[in-house]
């Protein structure tokens, strides 16, 4: 007979009661999870699809984190106001995002775990209109309704392959998000407008991969090469991959503002996609542009006349348009936005911009391309761009008339733009800097 130790007895026993309070913590948290699934209000998919048809004023929350949405197969597109905010940061979050506590809201999540406890949560916190998508994401993707995606164009570092807008015109539209791994950096409008003695294409992109990417779809639509390439402003999505289309022969043109920029902050640009494209870095260095311009730029090239305009500050620094008068349309860069709300930084004087926005006007064009979302018309950005800065810009005039503070300028009701995609990272902040630059103007 074998006398076991005292030690080993011990650790035995301790093992074995681990794996009972392991069992029984799982079975009290399943019990909690039944519980709290059953307090809230859950439909279906074929209720969710009848609630997006009749709630104009619908948003949904995936509360899924950003790489599950990427690797996972995408989110639902409901046509409505659709978010991601992970349930780690929901309580912080929802209040920018969604500021009206009767909002009609709809959480999901992959197989109805986490959502449950989002729809509760939200319910806790004062919203009185909560509903859980109890189906959960994948139910809604296998019956083959409409999902959106981290990455549009799989096999390219493109986030989606050019468009052709006019017969000699494209765009490669990027992601109306952030940039991050998953889109490659391409969060801004790439096109690029072809001639018979050569192309040129309006923004480098944010890394010398991506500049490639665009270059071999280029290269599938003609034999003509890139012959100048144009910086829209000095950002990292614009300018980044300058040195790769230098390497191919192309002629970079920027404002002076936007070399300036690309100067005094071009490292440190660098260093931060460096740290958010990993890999897909590789081969990006900065690199000036080749001839700079303060007013107007013009290119005649193979019968197509592009005129390069500063029409005046607008967004950032070097914000340039390039107007196409034949076709009367324009690549107007981050002076015009629709799909996305706009961002204010900190070096933006929203009351510039909006003087500017006569001269953007003025030149009649009936086809917009943007810096970021789908080719449109004037009235779209008019409203989403010059519309928001006015209304913004009024409601912080009438805050600072009647004594208000910062901490109310959070509080403007900007619901008619919560829409838009952006619209949780930029409003709060955008809020911020109108009301700091109003306050001394």
């Amino acid at each position: 007979m074998h006398v076991l130790n005292r030690s080993v007895v011990f650790l035995l026993c301790a093992y074995f009661c681990t794996l009972a309070s392991a069992d029984e913590a799982m079975s009290n948290g399943d019990s909690f999870l039944a519980e709290v699934a059953d307090s809230v209000n859950n439909i279906s998919t074929e209720q969710l699809q009848s609630l997006i048809d009749a709630t104009d004023n619908l948003v949904l929350i995936d509360v899924r984190m950003e790489g599950e949405i990427a690797s996972l197969g995408g989110t639902i597109d409901s046509g409505r106001t659709d978010l991601n905010i992970n349930r780690g940061w929901l309580e912080f979050r929802i209040g920018d995002a969604v500021p009206q506590l009767d909002t009609p809201i709809v959480v999901f999540c992959g197989i109805n775990q986490r959502s449950p406890l989002a729809a509760a949560t939200l319910s806790r916190m004062g919203y009185t209109n909560v509903t859980n998508y109890a189906d959960g994401v994948f139910a809604w993707r296998d019956a083959g309704l409409p999902m959106t995606f981290a990455d549009e164009a799989p096999g390219t570092m493109l986030f989606r392959k050019p468009v052709q807008v006019t017969p000699n015109v494209y765009s490669a539209i990027g992601a109306t998000a952030p940039a991050t791994y998953e889109n490659s950096g391409h969060n801004n409008n790439l096109s690029f407008i072809l001639t018979s003695e050569g192309v040129v294409v309006i923004n480098a992109g944010d890394n010398a991969l991506l500049a490639q990417a665009l270059h071999t779809e280029i290269k599938a639509l003609t034999d003509q090469p890139v012959r100048y390439v144009v910086l829209e402003n000095g950002q990292g999505h614009a300018m980044l991959g300058t040195g790769y289309w230098q390497q191919q022969g192309a002629k970079v043109i920027a404002h002076t503002d936007a070399a300036e920029e690309m100067i005094h902050y071009g490292e440190e640009i660098l260093a931060r996609m460096q740290r958010r494209n990993r890999d897909k870095a590789m081969g990006t260095e900065v690199s000036a542009p080749d001839e700079v311009f303060e007013d107007e730029y013009v290119i005649e090239m193979g019968g197509v006349r592009i005129e390069l305009k500063n029409l005046g500050p607008a967004h950032s620094p070097g914000d340039i348009v390039a107007w196409l008068p034949e076709q009367k349309l324009v690549i107007s860069g981050d002076l015009a936005f629709h799909q996305r709300l706009l961002p204010v930084f900190e070096h933006t004087v929203t009351a510039d911009w909006v003087e500017t926005w006569d001269a953007f006007a003025g030149l009649g064009a009936e086809i917009v391309i943007p810096g970021h979302g789908e080719p449109t018309n004037m009235t779209e950005v008019t409203t989403y761009t010059l519309g928001y800065l006015t209304y913004m810009r009024d409601q912080v005039a009438q805050l600072l008339e009647e004594g208000g503070s910062l901490i109310e300028a959070y509080q403007i009701d900007q619901s008619a733009y919560q829409h838009l995609d952006t619209f949780e990272q930029l409003s709060g902040l955008n809020a911020d800097r109108i009301f700091k630059e109003m306050e001394f103007e």
